[in-house]
């Protein structure tokens, strides 16, 4: 029994998520399908024509349907306005207020339940694709383009560090009216990693009074203050155009451009002194930092190649003959018989999540290779795009294009089928696949934060909270959450070195996350609304956002340096101190016992 229970072991979430999601997605069938429109909203003939004649009041009053959701107090009334013409119209795929008044309605904590049960399954969808396809596709690439480890830190593996924030905020941005969330989302994320992370890594790490560079601090906190600075300008004009996305992206290349320098500065000191230094190897896709090519330089590989990706990927590592071969011998054949089924229905329950993406990505690493997944992944992939294409600009020329990807999809698969092998993946025109991975899993990873977050304004909705403000909590946390468990096992477990890996990407990741993330955002958006200047979404609790964060950054930039760039307590303890008022002053406005004045927004927080 005691391999059974190793079983559970690192698993019993994972299975947990996929049989939450096989129960989602055969209650959202039947509810959608079966049983379309549900048995509450049938009973909708018997409201009365008071209701109707509030209905035709707001539209008249205002035209933005959610934002007149929240007068209702019957979920049946709330029910027919969102039925309504006028109605909120869905930012997803799933209309989530519909599911939640007009299915769930006389029972809303199974709403609730099915609500936060589908949020925390898109947080890991969006993690574990960033960490398993999008990186991986990134460190290859990496590997053929030879690049040095310095620009592949702060570019390829800056990006796929970002990930999630930066298709968060881009679909924000795309999406009617919840550019708020992206904003709020990624300063949300850098205030969380700029003080929380830090903070815990000072705590954990400070009795072993361990100094890191102060070089580097210094340039990654300074940068990042200008990044703030410029931000801050631009909300304050309240408008930006395309050159002036241009100009704020291009401080990312004025970054790149620093980190290289001083690399090449400390690389030719390094060989004056001839001075050793141990390598660390970062095991996760949140080890951002431009600091390990130090040690990666004698290694002879790009810095992405330390991505472990197999550890990150429990599907191709759970074999389903792996236990204890001579605790076997001692089970009886129909105790053997058992486990050997056991792990079979263990590892299908295992399926639901994996085989999709599995099945439209193109993976071509050692580890994971399969010839039939590459396969149909190369002869699915474009059938995917062309339902995502037909599904956002229409149906006219759907049939057309479904023809014309499943005949290149064939076209695709057949080549596969021939120039590949059973045991090695291809080692002529590597590029291709290389690209193809690269392209579906960002096709993946961007129709993942789309939901994720257009679940979370429909959140907002339902809880009457500013869905900005969920963009600024939990889609900031749930993001970070990666790169709080990584940087502190490597500050913990790595040394002195290990702590300069992670207090560099503490500053680091979330300047690539502010320049590329909300840059790119804003870019699109100014792009769409050209020659005209895009209007930056009003909410006057960003300039609180940004005025904590730049305090929490002079606090580390003041105590630092006197402590001789000492780890401690006090650093740690500042930081936790600045991100607890700061959350204390947004719950204080969100249960009434304090107003921001000036602010517009018909909900709390």
């Amino acid at each position: 029994m005691a391999s059974l229970a190793s079983l559970f072991q690192g698993k019993v979430f994972y299975l947990f998520l996929n049989v939450s999601f096989l129960l989602l997605f055969s209650f959202y069938l039947i509810t959608t399908h079966l049983y379309p429109f549900g048995p509450h909203f049938l009973d909708q003939s018997k409201q009365s024509s008071s209701n109707i004649s509030s209905f035709m009041f707001l539209y008249e009053s205002n035209g933005d349907g959610c934002s007149n959701l929240h007068r209702y107090h019957d979920y049946k009334a709330k029910c027919a306005y969102l039925r309504s013409d006028k109605g909120c119209r869905p930012e997803g795929y799933i209309d989530y207020l519909q599911l939640f008044y007009c299915t769930c309605g006389r029972y809303p904590v199974f709403g609730y339940t099915v609500l936060v049960l589908w949020l925390v399954v898109l947080f890991y969808l969006l993690g574990n694709t960033a960490a398993n396809y999008f990186c991986s596709s990134l460190e290859r690439l990496s590997t053929v383009l030879k690049l040095s480890p310095t620009i592949a830190g702060v570019t390829l593996l800056s990006l796929g560090n970002g990930a999630p924030d930066v298709f968060a905020s881009i679909v924000s941005f795309m999406g009617n009216g919840s550019g708020e969330v992206g904003l709020n989302s990624v300063l949300g994320g850098a205030f969380f990693i700029s003080t929380i992370v830090v903070g815990i890594i000072s705590i954990s790490v400070g009795p072993h009074q361990i100094s890191i560079d102060k070089s580097s601090f210094i340039r990654d906190v300074v940068f990042f203050l200008l990044v703030l600075s410029s931000l801050l300008l631009i909300l304050l004009a309240g408008k930006i155009d395309v050159w002036g996305t241009i100009a704020f992206v291009s401080l990312y290349l004025v970054y790149v451009l620093v980190v290289s320098t001083t690399y090449l500065y400390k690389k030719k000191e390094r060989e004056m002194n001839q001075f050793p230094r141990s390598p660390i190897l970062p095991t996760s896709r949140s080890l951002f930092v431009h600091e390990t090519e130090r040690y990666s330089d004698e290694l002879g590989l790009p810095l992405l190649s330390y991505i472990d990706d197999g550890k990150l990927n429990p599907n191709e590592k759970s074999g389903l003959g792996d236990g204890d071969q001579k605790q076997r011998t001692r089970w009886s054949n129909l105790g053997s018989q058992t486990c050997y089924y056991f792990r079979r229905f263990l590892f299908i329950l295992e399926l639901p999540l994996y085989l999709p993406r599995r099945m439209t990505i193109p993976v071509v690493s050692e580890e994971r290779w399969s010839k039939p997944l590459a396969v149909i992944s190369v002869t699915l992939a474009p059938l995917l795009l062309a339902a995502l294409w037909n599904s956002q600009m229409g149906s006219k020329t759907g049939i057309v294009i479904c023809v014309m990807s499943g005949l290149a999809g064939i076209t695709l698969g057949v080549l596969a089928f021939v120039t590949t092998e059973d045991s090695n993946p291809p080692r002529n025109y590597l590029l291709p696949w290389l690209a193809a991975g690269f392209l579906m899993s960002i096709t993946w990873t961007y129709v993942i934060a789309e939901e994720l977050v257009a679940l979370l304004v429909s959140l907002g909705h339902v809880y009457g909270i500013n869905p900005s403000s969920l963009g600024l909590t939990v889609l900031a946390w749930g993001n970070s959450l990666g790169d709080l468990i990584a940087n502190v096992a490597m500050a913990v477990n790595g040394g002195p070195d290990g702590v300069q890996v992670a207090i560099s990407g503490c500053y680091a990741g979330p300047i690539f996350n502010t320049l590329m993330g909300l840059g790119l955002s804003l870019a699109f958006s100014a792009w769409y609304s050209f020659p005209s200047s895009f209007v930056i979404p009003g909410d006057s609790s960003l300039y609180e956002t940004i005025g904590f964060l730049i305090g929490g950054l002079l606090w580390a930039l003041v105590i630092l340096p006197k402590k001789n760039m000492r780890i401690d307590r006090t650093l740690g303890a500042g930081l936790l101190t600045i991100y607890i008022c700061f959350i204390s002053l947004r719950l204080a406005r969100a249960t009434g016992l304090l107003q921001l004045h000036g602010s517009t927004s018909s909900f709390g927080l």
